[in-house]
């Protein structure tokens, strides 16, 4: 379990309570499939992902930039209880995932979800503590299913 202090609780909540969704949201997964073009074997589905050009003017993309970060309400409102929060999501991606049992010769499935949400916080965050932990402790949760 993660202890928050009331400073870091103040701090998410505020950082929340300020975020303009369809624009960060967007913006951070657009940035996750440009910066990291591997992960876009996971968005096959989205169509076009040809060039920077076609993913920044997907809106499948920038929905589900969109939908992702609204999702991170979901453990600001359960902040100490965040793997419980998304058992149930862990559980759906692993499932959606399996297809993919092999990334490469040795990494197996549990690095198929992990990696590309940690990805996408690094490109959502400004390197701020409390938000990097608050990330970090969504992305185990949601990876809990893989290990």
């Amino acid at each position: 379990m993660v202890e928050w202090s009331e400073k870091e609780r103040s701090i998410i909540n505020n950082i929340f309570s300020n975020l303009d969704y369809e624009d960060v949201g967007a913006k951070a997964l657009i940035r996750c499939l440009i910066v990291y073009p591997w992960t876009q074997r996971y968005f096959a589905s989205f169509g076009n992902l040809y060039n920077a050009e076609a993913i920044s003017a997907n809106p499948k993309v920038a929905a589900h930039g969109v939908k992702v970060l609204h999702g991170l309400d979901r453990a600001v409102k359960n902040m100490d209880n965040i793997k419980a929060t998304y058992a149930e999501l862990s559980v759906l991606h692993s499932e959606k995932l399996k297809h993919l049992l092999l990334l490469s010769f040795n990494k197996m499935i549990s690095n198929a979800f992990s990696i590309p949400l940690q990805l996408l916080s690094d490109c959502l965050t400004i390197v701020q503590a409390a938000f990097q932990k608050f990330v970090a402790v969504v992305v185990s949760a949601l990876g809990k299913q893989y290990h």
